[in-house]
């Protein structure tokens, strides 16, 4: 009896300390810095160009590049009308716009910022992302319904691809499959990107209104915004959602750290949530932090973990048309800033 005695209170302290156990301590991102870069015209994806230090601003009808370190402009990429996003191709001098009013995607030089062509890919391209594996650029063509790939070193269209519903973000693993977020029918679909054939599609309930995506290629899990206030977690072996996190109201951008595990969601209503990847399978909110409103869209340096987001000040709506009946607030001209993020 003594000795099951001693053994059980050897358990006891075991599971107390286990259950003591400090949880990990919170990040700690905060504020830096601010870029005033001004301006006039709205704004959505954000690139960063982390070997050179340049960050791509998507703003209307023109691409800014300025100095990722000091927010000095470094140049302009003109005439990209209704511009969304901006993907560079590794080991090249050659990046890509998404046009969204155009139709088209601009293939423009990176060291002089010049359009080289520009490549018709369809109806309202949006999100723009590129597959290492194929060494292709993919433009998500949203009032097209479809996506558009395009060889990336030469501009040529391979194919476009239907995608029975709108397309938002999208990510690639790196083995030759691209994961594209539909937003009207909250799901998932997997492309074959060499192929260019749908090989999946996934349900992401209960998360809704898919926007932004990030991917853990390494343990094979997607990180999805949805507008119902989620971040859904899906595994890309299975389809299946294995985890669902809290976020704010109308994220537009996800990230993730693999040197850290931390993923991100940047919401409108200014706040960040860092969530933190213990396992494949285990993830938990590790803080929110509080942003600007409109800090929607957002770019991670994954040397450094620095986030950077983009928004401005905002005024009254103007008045309601009948073709916008519930119009966006207006910008305040000149207040377009970057906010720069550590920890």
């Amino acid at each position: 009896m003594r000795l099951r005695a001693l053994c059980a209170a050897a358990v006891m302290v075991l599971l107390g300390g286990v259950a003591g156990a400090a949880a990990p301590a919170a990040p700690g991102y905060h504020l830096l810095k601010t870029f005033a870069v001004g301006g006039d015209g709205g704004w959505d994806y954000l690139t960063l160009d982390a070997a050179a230090h340049r960050l791509y601003l998507s703003r209307s009808t023109h691409v800014v590049v300025i100095d990722a370190a000091t927010g000095a402009p470094v140049g302009e990429i003109a005439d990209t009308p209704g511009v969304h996003g901006v993907v560079l191709v590794p080991g090249t001098e050659i990046g890509y716009t998404s046009d969204g009013r155009s139709g088209n995607a601009t293939m423009f030089d990176t060291r002089t910022f010049k359009a080289i062509k520009r490549v018709a890919v369809g109806e309202g391209p949006d999100a723009i992302v590129y597959d290492p594996a194929s060494k292709r650029v993919f433009t998500m063509n949203g009032h097209g319904h479809d996506t558009t790939a395009i060889e990336a070193a030469t501009g040529a269209v391979a194919g476009r691809v239907a995608l029975g519903g709108k397309p938002e973000f999208a990510a690639a693993d790196g083995r030759g499959h691209l994961f594209v977020n539909i937003e009207d029918t909250s799901e998932v679909v997997e492309l074959d990107t060499a192929k260019l054939v749908v090989l999946a599609r996934w349900p992401l309930a209960p998360g809704e209104g898919p926007s932004g995506m990030a991917i853990d290629a390494a343990h094979h899990r997607l990180f999805i915004g949805c507008h119902n206030k989620l971040m859904a977690v899906l595994n890309t072996d299975t389809g299946k959602v294995i985890a669902t996190l809290p976020i704010g109201a109308g994220v537009d951008a996800n990230a993730f750290d693999p040197a850290t595990g931390l993923a991100f969601a940047s919401c409108g209503d200014g706040s960040l949530t860092v969530a933190r990847e213990s396992s494949p399978d285990q993830f938990a909110v590790a803080e929110t932090v509080t942003t600007q409103r409109g800090a929607r869209t957002m770019a991670l340096d994954p040397a450094t973990g620095t986030v950077y987001l983009a928004t401005a000040t905002f005024g009254p709506p103007p008045p309601p048309t009948p073709e916008r009946p519930h119009p966006w607030p207006s910008i305040v001209p000149g207040s377009f800033v970057v906010l720069v993020f550590g920890r």
